[in-house]
């Protein structure tokens, strides 16, 4: 290649990272803290073994329900277990949580979304007369059931409650499937003999990814309280695993002797939630012409 060909591509590739960085995303500053503070959160939660000073299971009865030292940085809970050690290792647990919730969510919701919006009729109407009747139960009520009747768990958890999110994300593509089954580029797939499922998941699911995006990250902040509320009330992630919903059980018992079980998961569970929030609404803004501030 000629030195005039190098040369000629570096500003070009200059620009493209200009404009990146001048994308409305990037002009969104509480959107990138906080996909900064997800970034910690998860590189947390991958090298908690390696940055934990404890084993987040080891009992020390001696040490229990000490404050914060050199030693112990967040403490020790009710049994002398390192908090800050149990902190990394439940942001492991929530966040797997959380995504397997919203895994099963979008796996199973998507391909019921674009049925439902690209067949229409009677298809249509009983999938969402099936969603309708989900909705209708409070989502943690029907969770709480579900966990009932299969048993504790978070296994079974992340099963419950990625079924009572599973009408969020197919209602979402439902709609967009609604609109992009009128356009042109599916007439003239019909007119030459391609079938259905190619339509639907090779020209229509391509046009739903960016709010199915944003719909997840955003579900993923309400999946991590949710398994918190669960695992708060004994029925989601059991002892000794490290948890922060079950962390905050623990340290209710115990506020006025020692919060610090308490504040710092409850903490944990905030910042997260808030972060996640934060993150997919400047993906929204970001996807959406009509939200992008100039």
């Amino acid at each position: 290649m000629s030195q005039t060909g190098v040369v000629g591509r570096k500003p070009m590739i200059r620009t493209r990272r200009r404009g990146l960085l001048q994308s409305s995303f990037f002009r969104n500053y509480l959107a990138v803290a906080a996909g900064f503070v997800i970034l910690l959160i998860i590189l947390a939660a991958i090298f908690a073994p390696a940055i934990a000073p404890y084993d987040p299971n080891e009992q020390d009865l001696l040490m229990s329900l000490e404050p914060a030292s050199k030693e112990h940085f967040f403490g020790t809970d009710q049994q002398g277990r390192d908090i800050f050690s149990r902190i990394l290792y439940g942001a492991r647990t929530t966040l797997l949580g959380a995504l397997g919730v919203v895994g099963i969510a979008t796996v199973i919701g998507v391909p019921l979304g674009l049925i439902a919006g690209y067949y229409g009729g009677r298809i249509d109407s009983l999938i969402t007369r099936t969603f309708d009747v989900i909705l209708a139960f409070p989502a943690l009520l029907l969770a709480f059931i579900i966990v009932a009747v299969f048993g504790k768990g978070l296994e079974n958890a992340v099963i419950a409650l990625g079924i009572v999110y599973i009408p969020m994300i197919a209602r979402l593509v439902r709609s967009v499937t609604l609109v992009e089954r009128e356009q042109t580029y599916v007439e003239a797939a019909r007119n030459l003999g391609f079938s259905n499922s190619r339509i639907m998941f090779r020209h229509i699911l391509p046009n739903c990814i960016s709010p199915i995006v944003v719909q997840a990250t955003i579900d993923l902040a309400y999946a991590i309280l949710d398994l918190a509320a669960l695992s708060f009330l004994g029925l989601g992630v059991q002892p000794p695993t490290a948890d922060w919903g079950a962390m905050l059980e623990e340290g209710r018992e115990y506020l006025l002797i020692s919060s610090n079980t308490a504040i710092f998961s409850g903490f944990a569970i905030m910042i997260t939630v808030i972060s996640f929030n934060l993150f997919g609404d400047g993906l929204q803004q970001h996807f959406d012409p009509k939200q992008r501030k100039v």
